[in-house]
């Protein structure tokens, strides 16, 4: 029996998948790295700790590494984040969640800030149990710390008892990792076939239509399967 969901935000619950990319190639393109969006934009969905490293070499990263991620985040925050805009339908989804008396929390390798600027985009708050973000994971997706700290917070929940919502097939890796069941949403632009070969049990479009066909899901289920553990 499912008892809590753990949901990714970037590219899962807001439209801001795009708008990382754009604000890593401009960071790099700073830094005197040029690199082409949609090679960038593939590895949305890991924190900067994973993603500069695909990048750039241990001499860079030890040169500027910081600093170009430091500097990615001013230029996020400022000229993006107040562009993002919700999917449809997140709070009905969560209310849906709470209304089948699971747990919900929130599981991103967003800083605080952005973290608490989506939660109230969304409209969301009264509905968490939890929350994670980059400050309470060492490292972040695709390894497993962010989930395996939300799952340490959530009360009397173990990994077995919980699905986690992601786009990105870092997501479903990471939970993976950490003994989790991933369910996929597309709408973070990720193909489907990433999605299904990260380990993902199921795919939807997005939370609307996740909340349309909740009663057939792997949520609203009293016999998932559990995942391999990557």
């Amino acid at each position: 029996m499912v008892k809590a969901v753990i949901f990714d935000i970037d590219g899962t619950l807001v439209d801001t998948v795009d708008m990382h990319a754009e604000a890593w190639q401009r960071a790099f393109r700073e830094f005197g790295k040029e690199i082409e969006f949609q090679t960038i934009r593939d590895q949305v969905g890991k924190g900067g700790d994973q993603l500069m490293p695909v990048f750039l070499s241990k001499e860079e990263l030890g040169d500027f590494g910081k600093q170009l991620e430091k500097r990615r985040g001013e230029i996020y925050q400022q000229d993006y984040m107040p562009k993002a805009k919700p999917f449809p339908q997140v709070r009905e989804l969560f209310e849906r969640i709470k209304s089948d008396g699971k747990q919900i929390a929130l599981a991103s390798s967003a800083p605080e800030k952005e973290l608490e600027f989506y939660k109230k985009l969304l409209n969301i708050s009264d509905l968490l149990e939890e929350e994670t973000s980059a400050d309470d994971a060492e490292r972040s997706k695709p390894e497993p710390d962010i989930f395996q700290a939300a799952v340490d917070k959530l009360q009397g929940i173990e990994p077995a008892d919980c699905i986690v919502i992601g786009d990105t097939p870092y997501d479903a890796t990471a939970a993976g990792k950490a003994g989790i069941i991933t369910v996929g949403v597309l709408c973070g632009g990720f193909p489907e076939q990433w999605l299904r070969d990260a380990g993902c049990i199921e795919i939807y479009r997005d939370p609307a239509d996740l909340l349309a066909r909740y009663g057939d899901s792997a949520i609203a289920s009293s016999g998932v399967s559990k995942p391999q553990v990557v």
